[in-house]
């Protein structure tokens, strides 16, 4: 049983499809590398994504908030998380496990994987320019709820 290994760029992907398609792709024995986490988008109103994440953030345990949830606000991890909860039973399972091992996802495009071949995902895609969809960049929205680059201050 042979890995085969998938890059795609996420550039103007929709979060939602991309991590369902990513997560089948794994669950066919795929190792996966995702470059440009940052330029993946979330189709709607921007002010209620902002609004539903905002929330989401605030999420905490009563008894010690300490205790987390912790969420994530960096795009590659954030992104990393939505293709978590698309696979069966994460944490219950070895498979799944040893499955989200295979995937990676970065932030811009590093050095080693300039010059290879990276896959878009058709029914992923939108089009900015069209005017068709109303959306937000998955850097604009980390940047709402808290991220600051790295190296770079607001």
């Amino acid at each position: 049983m042979s890995i085969d290994t998938v890059f795609i760029d996420a550039t103007n992907h929709k979060v939602g499809r991309l991590a369902t398609r990513v997560a089948k792709m794994l669950l066919e024995n795929k190792s996966v590398i995702i470059v440009n986490a940052e330029k993946a988008v979330f189709v709607g109103e921007p002010k209620r994504i902002i609004e539903k994440w905002r929330s989401w953030m605030e999420l905490r345990t009563l008894t010690n908030p300490r205790r987390g949830p912790f969420h994530n606000v960096r795009p590659d991890l954030f992104l990393k998380r939505r293709i978590r909860g698309m696979l069966p039973s994460y944490w219950k399972r070895k498979r799944s496990r040893i499955l989200f091992r295979r995937l990676k996802v970065y932030i811009g495009v590093p050095d080693e994987f300039k010059n290879v071949q990276k896959i878009t995902i058709r029914d992923a895609m939108i089009d900015p320019q069209s005017g068709k969809y109303k959306f937000i960049y998955l850097e604009a929205l980390c940047r709402l709820l808290g991220w600051t680059p790295k190296g770079k201050s607001q």
